[in-house]
């Protein structure tokens, strides 16, 4: 499982970092001590990037939710 940022372009490095962490589950406060910046700048750097707009794509590769290879005839 892989986790992909579309419109990741439109992005700063620093939104760029912070979306990456965000969208992986990290809280505002974890972020802030890893980047070593205040948790209102995470906020804010956050939601910049939601304005921005960007896309999370979930890529799930093998079967791992155990459902077998699905075709369109499968109803």
């Amino acid at each position: 499982m892989r986790l992909e940022i579309r419109g990741v372009e439109k992005l700063s490095w620093r939104e760029r970092q912070v979306v990456a962490l965000k969208e992986s589950g990290h809280s505002t406060e974890s972020i802030a001590k890893r980047l070593n910046i205040g948790e209102g700048t995470v906020a804010t750097l956050y939601n910049r990037a939601r304005k921005k707009g960007y896309e999370v794509v979930l890529i799930l590769e093998g079967d791992p939710l155990g459902l077998g290879t699905l075709s369109d005839n499968d109803e």
